[in-house]
């Protein structure tokens, strides 16, 4: 082995482990993009507040933070999380967020009422 392969082969495993960090990273990124989108969907139909949350929550990454604003214009989803590689405790997280706003749809704001009947069933 000579020497230039001695100083080769550490550099190739530390660049090599920087780009599957900033696959992980960029991975985490679209994470939460598609969270923010499917929650703001979801707020803009009318669904309730807690369930758009838990829904954005399963499909953005890990530990991932959701904050939503429903109006009656628009309802914006806010998806956020901190990325640690779990093979380096030294190298600090890296922060990641996206933000997906819709517009929400007439009624969408109003909460259901309460005493609701059910539907009454026709029996022929």
């Amino acid at each position: 082995m000579t020497a230039e392969m001695a100083v080769a082969l550490p550099s190739l495993a530390l660049v090599l482990g920087a780009a599957l960090w900033a696959l992980t990273v960029v991975a985490a990124q679209l994470e939460c993009v598609d969270a923010a989108r499917a929650g703001a969907r979801a707020a803009a139909r009318g669904e309730p507040l807690d369930a758009v949350r838990h829904a954005a929550a399963r499909a953005g990454p890990p530990e991932a933070t959701v904050s939503v604003v429903r109006q009656p214009s628009v309802s914006r989803v806010t998806v956020s999380a901190s990325i640690r590689p779990g093979w380096a405790i030294a190298v600090p997280p890296i922060p990641v967020s996206a933000s997906a706003v819709s517009t929400t749809e007439p009624g969408a704001d109003d909460p259901p009422p309460s005493n609701a009947d059910p539907p009454a069933s026709s029996a022929d």
